[in-house]
Parts: structure tokens; sequence; C-alpha cells
């Protein structure tokens, strides 16, 4: 399969990238690092991406932020950076890849446990991520061609322990091997319009 992994080089997106890269002839892009450059944030870096790399089967998305703040400190623009990036980002990633898929391709979104077990601070993220999860059970109601369409979300990974350990107090790590076979059943596999879950 042809697969563009966009966030390749992050945390997640270093594991999903190293297992695909084995089997498939994969194309990673970033907004600062990666074989090409796209912002997620921008419809028109999507759609000049899809142009230069052609027709793909698979399109994983590892990338997107969100403000973490306490509510109160969280002005409307905070709320954006959210909204604009991993949101409306993964939105367009569907709305304009669907285009450049051949027939029964598939798209794997990223969200996260804030969606159903959200922590302090996190109020923007959590929002975000419950909206990711209601679009896609929507979207595949109406997407032609067999076009798959999923979300993998995954408890705080052992990779990113360092960074997040202090906001999620007793959560237990996600093994890195563990959150890719979510990647790998969404992609490989037949889920259609499912939050794949990796808590525990």
């Amino acid at each position: 399969m042809k697969i563009l992994i966009i966030g390749g080089n992050g945390t997640i997106g270093r594991t999903v990238s190293r297992y695909f890269s084995k089997k498939h002839e994969v194309v990673i892009a970033g907004r600062n690092t990666g074989e090409e450059v796209v912002d997620i944030s921008s419809s028109e870096t999507i759609e000049a991406l899809f142009k230069k790399i052609g027709i793909q089967d698979a399109i994983i998305c590892t990338a997107g932020e969100a403000k973490w703040a306490p509510f109160n400190d969280l002005s409307e623009d905070d709320f954006y950076i959210g909204i604009r990036s991993k949101l409306m980002g993964q939105v367009n990633l569907v709305r304009i890849g669907k285009k450049y898929l051949n027939p029964n391709g598939s798209i794997t979104l990223t969200t996260g446990i804030l969606a159903d077990d959200p922590v302090l601070m996190t109020t923007s993220a959590a929002m975000v991520n419950g909206a990711i999860h209601s679009f896609v059970k929507a979207v595949v109601l109406e997407l032609d061609n067999g076009i798959r369409v999923n979300a993998v979300s995954s408890g705080v990974v052992e990779d990113a322990l360092d960074k997040y350990e202090d906001y999620f107090p007793g959560h237990n790590p996600i093994p890195m091997d563990k959150m890719l076979r979510g990647y790998i059943r969404s992609v490989e596999g037949k889920a259609n319009g499912e939050i794949i879950r990796i808590y525990d």
C-alpha cells in the first residue's frame, strides 16, 4: 500500500511509521520535519500535499495540537488552537484526502483518552477529542468508494510519560506496541466508523 503518515516523526508517529515502512510505501509529512511539509490547520497546504504525492491507499494522522491550561485561563483564541489544528485539521484531511484515496482506502485519525476520561487543564483538548469521535461516527455514513475512517484513542503512551505523567496521576501508561495495534487494526483490518480505544 501507499500510505501517507502526517506527524510521522512525533512521539506516536515514529512508532507507527517504523511499522508501516517495513511493509508498505510510506510518505512522512509534518509541519517541521518529514519528507513533505504540511500544516493541517491550513486546507491549502493539505491540498498542495496531495497534489504533489498523488493517490494513496491510506492516510494516517498523528498530528494536531490543543491548548492545555486551567479553564479559567483559557481565552476564546486558546480554544481555537485545538479547533483549527487537531479538530478541523483532521476533518479537512478527510474532506480533502478522500479525493486522493484509491477505492477501499482508509483514513485513521488520532484522539486520546481525554475524550472519555479528562483530567485537569484539558477542557479544550477533551472537547476536541470528543468532537472528532462524533465526526468519525457520522462521516462514514456518507463516504463513497468503500473509504473507511476510524480514530485511534490511546491513553498516555510510555514514550510520553516523562512529559505528561504529572497530568495523569494513577493512569496506566500504554506500551508503544499496544498503542500501535490500534493503527494496524484501522489500516490493515476492516474497521470502519470506530473509535479504537486503547486505555489499559
